[in-house]
């Protein structure tokens, strides 16, 4: 593919002779007296590199610099100047210029430093790339992760997203039960339409009708107009129930109902209100052991769990603590105004090693806690020391499932005696009574 260079030289001569050159080398050119008619050639086309003079009449070569970064931030710029000139060349330089090079030109010099010019923006938009690959790879719609069990996860958002089948949401509190709700609307056809969430923990077993379904005026003492619900303003859209063990069993028959027939009526009305809301339910419950227990209607349940995704916690994905360390560090550093550029890899190490009972919420909480109490450019062990709990023994007691395999239980024993060591591999392989070699082949 041929590259794109614009030439800006109010000397005709030089203009057409370099126009010349270069197309001879095989480059698509375009030339122009004037930097404002540069300008607008550049609005609307892709250029690779801008060779200027730096003083012309109308704008100078500064000028233009600064313009053409505006309009296209990834075309380099070279600067032709007299000798007279090198030290605002040299200035242009500071500002962002690529290079420069002195009158008159000489040709071979002229050549290799567009080559490298070139091969510059080649690298660059490679590094760009790569990074769009990288936050592709461990993010999807502002969920981070790039263990096996997050990756089970996002593929199956992305089978259901399309679809309108109901979706149920298991897992801890913490761990980002209505993200993946959201992403699941987000890459849907119905993400142009409302997202609607509702924490049904937090409303009363008088009040989560009304707030479902609306009400008409004069349902009950205080409703005085009448109010559409929750289904109602989710209508095309998505309606997020979170902590669905919550709803009493009154209103469950009601919602199961909109489930199967998607219809229902306004708590004191009797016209008949037909939706198209898809429903995402979520819960930290075990609510088959509620069904037992005469707690949780069972066909509900099967109506609700048509796809069910487990969220799995955050000690069950420790490789994903890393880049969840670093992105909360980043955000909460710009929310706050500090200059925090990372964290000590002793001390992300024991970050990893802890179990976060409250899972990301948890994690994300404390990481803007050390942020913003933190007067070091690096967070070390000392800030997190009251986060987490420091073992000077290993705990010789392990809870082993019935579906954990020898890896995991080893993977588990590995990291109780890196917390032992407090992070140092020769005394952790010494705890174990294995080689630091054997340990860190084991770690890889």
């Amino acid at each position: 593919m041929r590259q794109n260079i614009l030439i800006i030289e109010d000397d005709k001569n030089t203009k057409e002779g370099l126009k010349k050159i270069l197309e001879a080398a095989k480059y698509d050119i375009a030339a122009f007296e004037k930097g404002e008619d540069a300008l607008d050639y550049l609005k609307s086309n892709k250029v690779d590199i801008i060779l200027s003079d730096m003083k012309m009449p109308g704008m100078s070569g500064i000028e233009v610099l600064k313009k053409s970064q505006e309009i296209s931030p990834s075309t380099l710029m070279i600067i032709l100047t007299a000798y007279g000139t090198v030290e605002n060349a040299v200035e242009a330089m500071k500002l962002g210029a690529y290079d420069y090079l002195t009158k008159p030109l000489n040709l071979e010099k002229l050549s290799i430093v567009i080559q490298r010019a070139l091969s510059y923006r080649k690298l660059k938009e490679d590094y760009e790339s790569l990074k769009k690959e990288i936050s592709q790879r461990y993010s999807f719609e502002n969920i981070i992760g790039q263990s096996k069990k997050m990756k089970q996860v996002f593929e199956t958002i992305s089978q259901v997203a399309q679809t309108r089948a109901t979706v149920l949401i298991h897992g801890e509190s913490g761990t980002g039960k209505e993200l993946i709700a959201k992403a699941i609307h987000q890459r849907s056809n119905r993400k142009d339409k409302n997202f609607i969430a509702v924490q049904c923990s937090t409303l009363s077993k008088g009040v989560i009708e009304s707030e479902l379904f609306g009400h008409e005026k004069g349902a009950f003492t205080g409703a005085t107009e009448s109010r559409q619900g929750r289904f109602e303003l989710a209508n095309g859209g998505t309606l997020f129930l979170d902590e669905i063990s919550e709803i009493p069993p009154s209103v469950q028959v009601k919602l199961l109902r909109v489930l199967e027939e998607r219809q229902f009526e306004r708590v004191g009305g009797t016209k008949t209100i037909k939706v198209d809301t898809r429903i995402i339910a979520a819960t930290n419950q075990d609510l088959e052991k509620l069904i037992k227990e005469n707690k949780f209607r069972e066909d509900l349940y099967w109506r609700l769990n048509v796809v069910k995704i487990e969220v799995p916690p955050l000690r069950e994905r420790r490789d994903d603590i890393p880049l969840l360390v670093h992105s909360f560090i980043k955000e909460s550093s710009k929310a706050n105004k500090k200059k925090i550029k990372g964290i000590s890899s002793k001390a992300l190490m024991l970050l990893q090693n802890h179990d976060w009972r409250g899972n990301v919420r948890e994690l994300k909480n404390a990481i803007e806690s050390m942020v913003v109490l933190s007067n070091k450019e690096i967070i070390g062990v000392e800030e997190i020391s009251s986060y987490v709990k420091k073992e000077n023994e290993i705990d010789g007691t392990i809870n082993i499932k019935g579906t954990m395999h020898l890896d995991e239980i080893e993977k588990i024993v590995i990291n109780k005696a890196l917390k032992k060591a407090g992070g140092n591999k020769s005394k952790a392989a010494e705890i174990l009574g294995i080689s630091r070699k054997t340990l860190h082949r084991k770690l890889s």
